[in-house]
């Protein structure tokens, strides 16, 4: 059976993802709103190239999760620093600060769940150029 717009389910591929560059970042978009029916969830792969981060910022009212498929990412959660390996995933509560940075020499592919999607604006807050967040890796 076709996969029909506006089911409430939808098999995607990676070549049927919506891409989006951002400065630094590539999304990969699997699930958001308008691309699945009654979702509250944002379903997205992320690609950093060497040397690319999103750094910091927070949600300020949704959760995330983040699992690293490949590449290591030198990942902050406020001022705690950590390096996540393939397998490693982190779980943050909604208007948590923290900041991916690829500090490797390979491509850093990780996938990101976001909830809720209708949590309203702005949903993402940049803070990289405030401090203490500008200084913390110097």
């Amino acid at each position: 059976m076709p996969d029909k717009p506006n089911f409430t389910w939808r098999f995607v591929s990676f070549n049927e993802t919506e891409r989006e560059e951002v400065p630094g970042r590539i999304h990969h978009w699997y699930c958001k709103p308008g691309m699945v029916q009654h979702t509250d969830l944002l379903f997205v792969r992320a690609h950093l190239h060497p040397g690319q981060a999103h750094k910091f910022h927070f949600h300020p009212k949704m959760e995330e999760i983040l699992y690293i498929l490949s590449g290591t990412a030198e990942q902050w959660v406020e001022e705690e620093k950590r390096l996540m390996r393939p397998g490693d995933s982190l779980y943050l509560p909604a208007g948590i600060i923290h900041g991916t940075y690829n500090t490797s020499d390979a491509l850093l592919d990780f996938l990101a769940v976001l909830s809720p999607a209708s949590s309203g604006q702005p949903v993402t807050i940049e803070v990289g150029d405030r401090d203490p967040w500008k200084s913390l890796r110097a």
